[in-house]
């Protein structure tokens, strides 16, 4: 751990080398995002959801350029409303030839490159908001850490090629002493992915593979889309082990698979979307324990574009989950949800 941060206090010094007190002060802008929905759901089981969610979050960033060319920033993201920590990531950045260095409480570098299939409504099969309107498993191709104090460096492009790792330790993981608790109740993780994206005449490609080790476990995954014309297709793919971030004692436990495949069609302010997602899961929990099952979902999505910063999203959505265990009752179902996002 000393060597890392000697060698990151050596790399951000060398790039300050020689930088003058000329560079105007940074000022912090405001910006974020507002979401708010209205929805109906029918499920086999389990409690009917509240028909109205929301997610808001203000950010402030602002930046410095030195006289040696290198940027110094920061960014903050408050929550909206939240019954734990109000700020969601703070972190600050260091832009230079060099690439970027982040240092902060952030997402990883897997989480932040990983490519899934593209979605334009509000539910989304893959990491989205399913289980906000229905009680079912999550599916999630790119199942990172989250937002942990850690450093992150990601390489310049070259080619269309980028790489980044983060590496975040044990007294810094979100844990009983908070965010920037120093309790060490966790584990260091090392996460890392590499990413191409790239035009050629006309067709846009991305390709990602991303993964995360924790002492619990591993985590990797696969995705990429195309964009031709007015459509782009796509698919993601992540494997779970068995042990990932489930502790020890569990005995029902298994691999989780997890995949999705999806089409988007834009026409000047309107898109479409239509995606599909299936998970073997050995992660969900269940009670002390976990247990396995599969679930497959699919979300028809609409985004129109009312005007700068004001979009109009909807969901038709239906799933069916099946838990192997006697205290998780199967369930299916569909919904619709509708609503404004608002970026500021």
């Amino acid at each position: 751990m000393k060597k890392i941060l000697f060698a990151s206090s050596a790399l951000v010094a060398a790039g300050f080398a020689g930088a003058a007190q000329a560079s105007e002060p940074i000022q912090l802008e405001v910006g974020g995002y507002m979401e708010q929905w209205a929805g109906v759901a029918d499920q086999d089981v389990g409690e009917s959801k509240n028909a109205f969610q929301s997610d808001t979050e203000v950010h402030f960033a602002g930046s410095t350029t030195l006289d040696n060319g290198i940027e110094v920033g920061a960014k903050i993201e408050l929550e909206g409303e939240t019954s734990g920590d109000q700020i969601d990531e703070q972190y600050l950045y260091v832009t230079g030839g060099f690439g970027q260095v982040r240092l902060g409480k952030d997402d990883s570098a897997a989480d932040s490159m990983g490519v899934t299939a593209p979605s334009v409504g509000p539910v989304g099969v893959n990491d989205g908001d399913l289980t906000n309107w229905v009680d079912a498993y999550l599916i999630d191709t790119v199942p990172s850490s989250g937002d942990q104090n850690r450093v992150t460096y990601y390489t310049p492009v070259f080619g269309g090629f980028r790489l980044g790792a983060s590496y975040a330790d044990d007294s810094q993981r979100n844990g009983s002493g908070g965010y920037n608790g120093t309790d060490g109740d966790g584990d260091n993780i090392v996460s890392a992915g590499i990413e191409f994206n790239h035009d050629f005449d006309g067709v846009s490609v991305g390709v990602s593979a991303t993964g995360e080790n924790w002492a619990e476990g591993n985590w990797y995954g696969l995705g990429a889309t195309v964009g031709f014309g007015n459509f782009v297709v796509g698919s993601s793919w992540g494997h779970i082990e068995d042990d990932y971030a489930q502790g020890e004692g569990s005995t029902t436990a298994g691999d989780t698979d997890s995949y999705d495949i999806g089409v988007s069609y834009a026409m000047d302010a309107a898109s479409v979307s239509l995606t599909y997602g299936y998970a073997e899961y050995g992660n969900r929990e269940d009670g002390d324990t976990t247990t396995t099952g599969e679930i497959s979902t699919v979300d028809l999505g609409l985004a129109y574009t009312l005007g700068a910063g004001v979009t109009w999203k909807s969901s038709i959505f239906w799933f069916d989950d099946e838990a192997d265990s006697a205290n998780i009752a199967d369930n299916d179902g569909y919904g619709a949800v509708t609503g404004l996002a608002l970026s500021f």
